[in-house]
């Protein structure tokens, strides 16, 4: 079991900001696992499009789409965040 969360406009395409899924097999890494979900279709294709600005974690820390993942992870999705 893998914790996801949705924070900002991907938790506002989606209506939830976080979902508790089993790992399906082969989904061993983030970009394994956002693909996963974007065959999902309809908003969870739009909302985690490869082609969109995107930001990701691991367990709290910025992850890349090659960052492993296993059992007891969180994985979250975040727009890019700016500040000033």
């Amino acid at each position: 079991m893998i914790t996801l969360r949705f924070f900002a406009s991907v938790r506002e395409s989606l209506g939830t900001s976080s979902e508790t899924i089993v790992l399906p097999a082969g989904v061993d890494t983030v970009g394994a696992l956002r693909a996963h979900l974007v065959r999902r279709g309809g908003a969870w294709e739009q909302a985690l499009a490869e082609g969109r600005a995107l930001r990701m974690a691991c367990n709290q820390v910025m992850a890349q789409p090659s960052t492993a993942i296993a059992d007891g992870c969180e994985v979250a999705f975040f727009p890019p965040v700016t500040g000033g």
